[in-house]
């Protein structure tokens, strides 16, 4: 069995990066047999930023540059992965591998999510392919699952749990009824936030991974600055008390759902989720994808998220496949010059909304008025006694809602608020039947 082996470049050795070098060495000689000698690997140039940092790992120093673009440059260097985060940096990194030739692998959701568009059309231009298996739900094979498993499928839906961060503070909040600066504090604490949370805490980090998901099952880049993305911030455990009382549980969901139109709705958000559904029950920083095919039926991918382990291995899944010669997938490159992006008013969901209001006679019919002219119908109403505060001049009274378009609900609620009962903004949840 004769091979050749392909000299890899690494930018980044953290965690993700010093995971792949691991595996490498532990299961260079069964990834050779398993690929029948096309994938022999060879790391041949590592790029870091600051050669004196700490690093798991134990790569030979000469192989160490402070230089990322001899990384690129080097010319033992066949294959170049992308482990450094950011989108300047990585996208000049990534731009020019491809431009000289270089197959790329990379974890960067945030990189394709943005700049994609420029990339891929240099991927195409150059004929020269883009991995990123690892830049969405961390070990879970979801990508190439999409890619070439469902190949045969219409995608009707993707909803996924895809941010292993939030969905643990979320779990925390619920069964431990902690508000969301304890349970942050908490996942801090336990590593599973970075020190700078606020990508995994908004929505984006699970919304770029989303935007590419869509990208992949829907053939057309999708610009993220159109894509509707909300946080956890916000979510306080008395929604959850009542999500958990109306017999739902809260989670961060994005959700890419195909139209009859051939539109897609795309967006992540916290949302109401019955408890009865599996995805209720992907607690902890575990990812969960649930992707329903039109021949394929309902499938489920489950997974650790993130880690080194998990998001080193489908890196490896690249470079196998990179190595190998094949550009039969080309990474992913977009079968449609556009598509149509549903904007989020005329999305439709039934709704959660909690108002907040003076304890008199008449405030559910002064609502139900405003809701009843948009033409919004109720399907219940929800306003527990607060044993806490009897004498309490303000209630909290929860209203769910028949589905409706959301810029009609919105319509509805600006009017709500101008009525002299309410002593807060509304707030409000989807409810997801996905």
């Amino acid at each position: 069995m004769s091979s050749s082996v392909s000299g890899i470049g690494l930018a980044g050795f953290g965690t993700v990066g010093s995971g792949v070098w691991k595996i490498l060495e532990e299961h260079g000689g069964l990834i050779e047999s398993r690929s029948q000698g096309s994938a022999v690997m060879k790391i041949r140039k590592i790029g870091v930023r600051d050669l004196l940092k700490k690093r798991e790992g134990s790569a030979p120093a000469e192989l160490f540059t402070t230089n990322l673009m001899e990384v690129v440059e080097d010319p033992s260097v066949d294959i170049v992965v992308e482990l450094i985060g950011g989108t300047e940096a990585a996208f000049h990194l990534v731009a020019e591998a491809l431009k000289a030739g270089k197959p790329v692998v990379t974890g960067n959701k945030a990189l394709l999510a943005e700049r994609g568009t420029e990339l891929f059309a240099i991927s195409k231009a150059t004929n020269t392919p883009i991995y990123f298996e690892a830049a969405v739900a961390g070990g879970i094979p979801i990508i190439k699952a999409v890619q070439q498993s469902l190949v045969g499928n219409q995608i009707e839906s993707i909803a996924g749990i895809i941010n292993g961060t939030s969905n643990f503070i979320l779990q925390r909040m619920t069964e431990a009824g902690l508000g969301y600066p304890e349970a942050l504090k908490e996942a801090k604490d336990l590593g599973y936030a970075e020190a700078d949370e606020t990508l995994d805490v908004n929505g984006w980090d699970a919304a770029h991974k989303a935007i590419l998901l869509g990208s992949i099952a829907h053939g057309f880049l999708i610009n993220y600055k159109n894509v509707y993305v909300r946080g956890i911030e916000k979510v306080t455990p008395l929604d959850i008390k009542f999500a958990s009382d109306l017999g739902y549980v809260v989670k961060l969901l994005s959700l890419v759902i195909a139209n009859k139109e051939g539109g897609i709705e795309i967006r992540t958000q916290p949302s109401f989720l019955s408890k009865t559904h599996i995805l209720a029950s992907v607690n902890g920083v575990f990812n969960a994808v649930a992707i329903k095919g039109d021949h394929l039926g309902e499938s489920l991918f489950y997974g650790r998220g993130a880690g080194q382990g998990p998001t080193a291995s489908s890196v490896i899944s690249d470079l196998v496949e990179a190595s190998s010669g094949s550009k039969t997938n080309m990474g992913f490159l977009p079968y449609k010059e556009s598509g149509d992006l549903v904007d989020i008013d005329d999305t439709a969901t039934s709704y959660y909304v909690r108002f907040s209001v003076t304890d008199r006679p008449g405030v559910i019919a002064d609502i139900a008025s405003v809701l009843a002219r948009h033409e919004i119908g109720i399907s219940g109403t929800h306003s527990p006694v607060d044993a806490d505060h009897p004498d309490a001049d303000f209630v909290e009274m929860v209203f769910l809602l028949h589905t409706c378009p959301f810029g009609r609900l919105k319509q509805a609620l600006a009017k709500v608020e101008n009525l002299d009962c309410l002593t807060s903004r509304p707030v409000v949840f989807r409810i997801e039947t996905l």
